[in-house]
């Protein structure tokens, strides 16, 4: 065992220790001798792609290889001719001083095909064409148009999803949310970075997935960006209002992003029952549930950069949201006869946050961030149930709670590169938060201390074109209410390696471990009557899920087209799923329990062509397996879902198409279906300031969107049918403007000295 040992280390220090060859040189255009930012810098073995950079503001470029045998450097530039330079590096340092790009007068409009793809580090790296960015008047349809396999843009309700999870998003390095992305302008978007898989530094964050979006460098100067939708037939806005200025190294940036939805003609019909050894009822209900909300979005910030090697940002964001809901129902009732019932309830949340981030790169291989995030919340919430019985009697059920939280969440990392091929980074994320729900008809009041601490490692390593990582952490969480603690140590792990077996293809396989452990409404002993027959509680006694996820994933590209293949086995100890048990005397008791066995087995392929005379499309399909079992009852369920996406550009117009084949997913008992979606769209560009844009949503669908939901209990079976009509055949308009204004310009220095003043896009 201690010879293995040794070997391992021995082998693990010769890879640390390799000598490295660097490559540097400052790309300039032939024209004017003026640096070309953004310029693809490409290090290929034959057909194999070793590294790839973007040159910086200054246009200077470094790569860092083992390999001790000829190679070929591609520099490629969208209006210019590509450039190649064949060197041998022998173990040695290479300057290769300024390198000349010449313009391609009869290039016109480039279109990068499979090249603008590539697989590193267990990511996919993205460089938008000018056609993507040309056709795509917002920042979600030019993700529509992006070969991200598992990704889904969602142009109806502008939201971005990873595998049915919500994204942890990148803005140049910086932590940000939909509504910084939504702000963003096409056209300012240099490359994304993009996994399926989330990196160990946000494992403890509930989010699926990375998106990392590098935006183009810019000097002084500002831009406006205007984007507004509003439907003809129905209550539904949208808009987007971003500012921002540049004055050297600060950026002062301001983000607006409202949104507005009054619907009527909202449908619920439910059937089902309440089933007890010594007593039945069955249940017809049919309702008209009209609901409103206004959502507003709103951030402040300010960014400063003396130099490329230090960024700090202070962010204020206020997101304000205000809903009501009514019910108007009529049930048949087996037990009571039939009766009508009404329902109101109304909210107000109001959640300011201040953000702090800084990070410093100390030099090539040594960099740290720190974060910071205090939130307050506030949240009111009103509801009242009132039954009208035939008898004359009526009953009426209060459920009106204040909700208050604070809370502050500090996060340190530090990265070490030993060289490009091997790192090693950690970091330690605390949350400390303080909430409570006041139950008004109670007076009740639920408080929640929570001490969230979670330190992980992550150490990765590429041996030619083999790239693997390691990461473990540990989640320490402490709770507490007024009835009872509650003390977590639970471990967070995955494993990951991908494999370019070719410049065209790519194999990744993956490992993960994560707990899932429950908040303050699950944990807490407080029962509520909702209906006549049924109690709602949470479950102090609850235990913490295990999710335990094995990928295996495949990708090939060549030229005009772009194939991957998933497959995924998630297998969940102690999965939480909401249960209905009987009480006695009528009553029925709703809480979050823990099953016996809960699993799937899924798979997806997508399918991209590049565009090819200005068309371009893309098909998702994917199926599911899933089971679940608890005592004395077992379920399972097959699944099919796909999404399908087309789209033509010619001159100042893009037509395109969207459609979702949402498929169904099991939790315990109940059985529910996404949400159904298709657009088609026609966008009319007059200049490089306005769009307009015309869309035709749910068509020739009169039910709108529709929510199905099955529940298989055995206590409390049900069928449920959801629709929200006032969306059929819904059609909208919208209108974007951009303009900058002030000097905007790329640096135009001429530099006689090789520099690198930051990391290579494809660190980690």
């Amino acid at each position: 065992m201690n010879n293995r040992l040794f070997l391992s280390l021995l082998l693990l220090s010769t890879f640390i220790g390799a000598s490295a060859a660097r490559i540097r040189g400052t790309v300039l255009s032939e024209t004017d001798s003026t640096t070309v930012v953004g310029a693809i810098c490409r290090l290929m073995d034959a057909e194999t792609l070793l590294r790839a950079t973007q040159t910086e503001e200054n246009g200077g470029f470094s790569l860092e290889t083992s390999t001790g045998k000829t190679l070929k450097l591609i520099v490629s530039m969208t209006g210019y001719k590509p450039t190649e330079v064949v060197l041998k590096t022998m173990g040695k340092d290479i300057s290769l001083g300024d390198i000349y790009l010449s313009g391609d007068a009869t290039l016109g409009e480039v279109t990068v095909s499979s090249q603008a793809i590539m697989d590193s580090r267990g990511r996919t790296i993205v460089f938008p064409t000018d056609s993507e960015v040309k056709a795509s008047p917002t920042s979600i349809s030019l993700f529509q148009k992006l070969p991200l396999a598992g990704l889904l843009a969602n142009p109806v309700n502008r939201s971005l999803s990873v595998d049915g999870g919500t994204p942890m998003t990148l803005i140049n390095g910086v932590p940000s949310t939909i509504t910084d992305v939504l702000a963003l302008k096409p056209k300012e978007i240099s490359r994304i970075e993009y996994s399926r898989l989330t990196p160990a530094r946000y494992a403890d964050r509930n989010v699926t997935g990375l998106i990392s979006i590098t935006l183009k460098k810019r000097e002084d100067g500002g831009s406006v960006y205007l984007y507004g939708r509003s439907a003809v037939n129905t209550a539904f806005v949208d808009a987007s209002v971003s500012t921002s200025y540049h004055q050297g190294p600060s950026q002062f940036k301001i983000n607006y992003v409202p949104s507005w939805r009054n619907y009527q003609s909202v449908y619920d019909f439910t059937k089902g029952a309440y089933i007890a050894p010594d007593f039945k009822v069955d249940l017809d209900e049919s309702d008209r549930s009209p609901f409103d909300y206004f959502t507003n979005n709103i951030s402040l910030k300010y960014i400063y950069s003396p130099k490329e090697s230090t960024v700090f940002s202070a962010a204020l964001n206020l997101d304000t949201s205000t809903n009501h809901r009514r019910v108007i129902q009529k049930t048949s009732d087996s037990q009571l006869g039939d009766y009508d019932s009404r329902g109101k309830s109304r909210g107000a949340e109001k959640t300011p946050a201040l953000d702090l981030y800084f990070r410093r790169d100390f030099n090539e291989k040594n960099s740290l961030e720190l974060q910071v995030v205090g939130t307050l919340g506030f949240d009111e919430y009103r509801r009242a149930n009132e039954y009208f019985f035939p008898d004359g009697s009526e009953q009426s059920y209060l459920n009106d709670i204040d909700s208050h939280r604070r809370s502050l969440i500090s996060e340190v990392s530090y990265i070490h590169s030993f060289s490009d091929n091997s790192s090693l980074s950690g970091g330690y994320q605390n949350t400390l938060s303080h909430s409570s729900n006041t139950y008004l008809d109670s007076g009740h009041k639920a408080i929640l201390t929570e001490n969230n601490n979670y330190v992980y490692a992550r150490f990765s390593q590429r041996i030619k074109r083999v790239f693997f990582a390691l990461s473990t952490g540990a989640k320490l969480y402490w709770v507490k209410n007024d009835l009872n603690r509650r003390d977590f140590i639970r471990n967070i792990s995955m494993v990951q390696a991908s494999w370019n077996v070719s410049q065209s293809v790519n194999l990744q396989g993956a490992f993960s471990y994560s707990p899932n452990i429950p908040g303050l409404s699950a944990l807490t002993d407080h029962p509520q009557q909702s209906t006549p027959y049924l109690v709602v509680n949470g479950n102090p006694s609850l235990k913490v899920a295990e999710n335990f996820v094995y990928q295996l994933m495949a990708s090939y590209s060549h030229k005009y087209f772009y194939v991957s293949a998933t497959g995924t086995y998630m297998t969940t100890d102690n999965a939480t799923f909401s249960d209905v048990t009987y009480l006695g005397n009528g009553q029925f008791l709703s809480q979050s329990v823990n099953s016996k066995r809960s699993q799937s087995v899924s798979g997806r392929l997508y399918f991209r062509l590049n565009e090819i005379k200005g068309f371009g499309a893309s098909l998702s399909l994917g199926y599911s397996h899933y089971e679940s079992a608890g005592k004395g009852w077992d379920h399972s369920l097959d699944s099919f879902s796909g999404s399908v996406y087309c789209w033509w550009t010619k001159d100042k117009f893009t037509l395109s198409y969207w459609r979702s084949f949402p498929g169904k997913s099991l939790r315990g008992h109940m059985v529910s279906k996404g949400e159904n979606g298709d657009e088609i769209s026609l966008v009319f560009r007059p200049n490089k300031h306005w769009a307009v844009e015309a869309s035709w949503m749910y068509m020739f669908h009169r039910r709108g969107t529709e929510y199905p939901a099955w529940n298989y209990s055995p206590v409390n079976p049900s069928y449920r049918d959801r629709y929200i009509r006032d969306n059929g055949n819904m059609v909208t308009l919208s209108v974007t403007y951009d303009a900058d204004f002030g000097t905007i310009f790329r640096t135009s220095r001429r530099t006689l000295k090789n520099t690198d003043n930051g990391s290579s896009i494809l660190k980690n």
